[in-house]
């Protein structure tokens, strides 16, 4: 396997990458809704989903539009169209299917450190988000997950996205284990209070796991400081 490069030291204050237990989770929810939080607030934030794959058929909103309409940038901007493969695939898997070239972790890296030609450079971001695919064990690329693309992008912050009920202890654990060099807070996804499973889940991680809780974007945001 090729080594990976580190990204520049040249970024922006927080550099936050989002990823979970799996797909479909709420990663792009939780990012987008958290991005937005921060940007009513005046704080400027980026966005980046180094690699999309999708159904075509499907008339929901990709990945990257959303999380454009978040931060007011081009959804190619937070994606380059080349990393956008209209097959609901692990990325790398899609673009070997769809006669691509394959996807490496530096070139992911590269492409989410390069300056914007359009005026909002990702060093001037206050917080940048990257959202990987899938899960943190789900390829990104021919030669890594969302575990890899961490240990080179080396970012402030990783955000594991969890649902909230049966199975979320597994899930985070297993989620979490490849990330330990890197500061971590789970995020609960539909998280009720008043549902005594969910509220137990999060105790047995905090108290039994050591790990950092949040429940909803307010209280994720609150904690993205310079």
């Amino acid at each position: 396997m090729p080594a990976v490069t580190p990204a520049p030291a040249r970024r922006p204050r927080v550099v936050v990458l989002v990823t979970g237990t799996g797909t479909g989770v709420g990663k792009t929810w939780w990012t987008a809704a958290t991005a937005s939080l921060l940007r009513a607030g005046g704080r400027r934030v980026a966005a980046r989903k180094p690699v999309q794959s999708f159904d075509p058929d499907d008339p929901a909103p990709r990945d990257a539009d959303v999380l454009a309409a978040a931060t007011g940038e081009s959804p190619a901007r937070v994606c380059p169209p080349h990393r956008s493969y209209p097959l609901a695939w692990a990325p790398p898997m899609a673009a070997d299917e769809l006669g691509r070239p394959p996807i490496t972790v530096n070139q992911l890296v590269a492409e989410i450190t390069a300056d914007d030609p359009d005026g909002l450079h990702a060093g001037t971001a206050e917080v940048m988000f990257v959202e990987g695919a899938g899960g943190s064990r789900s390829p990104l690329a021919a030669d890594g997950d969302a575990t890899t693309l961490a240990g080179a992008l080396r970012p402030d912050l990783v955000v594991v996205v969890a649902d909230a009920g049966l199975g979320t202890i597994h899930a985070v654990r297993a989620a979490v284990e490849g990330l330990a060099a890197h500061p971590v807070v789970v995020a609960l996804n539909r998280y009720d209070p008043g549902v005594a499973l969910h509220a137990r889940n999060r105790e047995w991680l905090e108290t039994r796991f050591g790990l950092a809780v949040v429940t909803t974007p307010a209280e994720l945001a609150a904690s993205l400081r310079p």
